[in-house]
C-alpha cells in the first residue's frame, strides 16, 4: 500500500488514509482483516472494449479508414524516408507518417529493419470477469492491493485482474493464473466467493527493457513509434494520441518526452 500510495500522490490525486472502519464505512464488502486503506476519489475506471468501439465510431464519422486482417509485409522506401507499407494482399499505403502502435508484436514485426524494430516484448496478463446482482454489488469502487484490481462495472460484473507473466506470446488461460485471481479477490472482497464466474481471457501487455512507454520518432525516418505502454496503455492513450497528433502536424508536443524517447535504448547501447 505504501508504493502505491507514493505513486498516487506523485501524480497529483488527493488521496486520504483511512483506518479499518472508516474504509469498510466505504465499501462494506472489503475483509475484515484490512489493517489499513487509502481513498482516492478522483480514481476513474473504463470499460476497454466500450472504448475502442467509441473510438471506431468516432474516427469513422470524422472520414478515417480501419483496414482489418491486412498484415503489413513490406516497407516502402522514398529515397532514405519510410514513406509507407505493403500489405499482404498487395495493398499499399503511404503517408507522410508511419506510426507504429502494434503493442507486444512491435519488437517481432519482420518487415522493419533490425535497427528500427523496438525492444518490446509480450508479457502476459490473465484476467476473469465475475457476475451478481447489479442492485447488491460486492464493491461500488475500484479496490486494489498489491497482487489484484477488482474493477465494478454498472451492470453487476466485477472484473479481477491481473497477472504478470513472462511467458512470450501465450494466450492460454491457466488454472494457476484463475487459482491466483479468485485467492487474491476473496481475501481482499470474500463476497466474490457467491458471485458467477463469466469470463476467463489472456492478453499480452508491451513491455520494454525499463518498461516505460516508446513515443516518438524512430530510428527510420519517418517513423514515428508508440508503444511499450506496459500495464497503462488505455491510461495513457489520450496523451500519447496528443503527442503523435502533434508530430504529425510538424508541432512541438506539449510535454516534455525525453523520458519515453524511442531511441534511449540504442543510445544507451552505443554509449558501452
Amino acid at each position: 500500500m505504501v508504493r502505491r500510495l507514493e505513486l498516487i500522490e506523485s501524480l497529483g490525486l488527493d488521496a486520504e488514509r483511512l483506518r479499518p472502519r472508516a474504509a469498510r464505512g466505504l465499501e462494506p464488502g472489503i475483509t475484515p482483516s484490512c489493517t489499513a486503506a487509502v481513498h482516492v476519489p478522483g480514481e476513474a475506471a473504463v470499460d476497454p472494449r466500450v472504448l475502442v468501439a467509441a473510438l471506431t465510431a468516432a474516427l469513422e464519422a470524422r472520414g478515417g479508414e480501419i483496414v482489418t486482417e491486412s498484415e503489413v509485409v513490406e516497407p516502402i522506401f522514398d529515397g532514405p524516408r519510410l514513406a509507407g507499407v505493403r500489405t499482404a494482399d498487395g495493398g499499399e499505403h503511404r503517408a507522410r507518417h508511419v506510426v507504429l502502435a502494434a503493442g507486444c508484436w512491435s519488437g517481432a514485426l519482420g518487415w522493419l529493419r533490425d535497427p528500427a524494430r523496438p525492444p518490446v516484448r509480450p508479457v502476459k496478463g490473465q484476467i476473469l470477469t465475475l457476475r451478481g446482482p447489479a442492485a447488491d454489488p460486492v464493491a461500488t469502487r475500484m479496490v486494489a492491493t498489491e497482487r489484484i484490481y477488482l474493477v465494478p462495472r454498472g451492470d453487476g460484473r466485477l472484473v479481477v485482474g491481473a497477472t504478470v507473466e513472462e511467458q512470450g506470446f501465450d494466450l492460454r488461460v491457466t488454472a494457476g493464473g484463475v487459482y491466483e485471481l479468485l485467492r487474491e479477490a476473496y481475501r481482499a472482497l470474500p463476497d466474490v466467493a457467491e458471485l458467477e464466474l463469466v469470463e476467463t481471457l489472456a492478453g499480452m501487455r508491451p513491455g520494454t527493457p525499463d518498461n516505460a512507454p516508446l513515443i516518438g520518432p524512430g530510428a527510420e525516418d519517418g517513423l514515428l513509434v508508440a508503444t511499450g505502454h506496459y500495464r497503462n496503455g488505455i491510461l495513457l492513450a489520450p496523451v500519447t494520441a496528443d503527442a503523435i497528433a502533434a508530430m504529425i502536424g510538424d508541432s512541438d508536443p506539449d510535454l516534455d518526452l525525453a523520458a519515453v524517447d524511442p531511441l534511449r535504448f540504442a543510445e544507451v547501447g552505443a554509449q558501452r
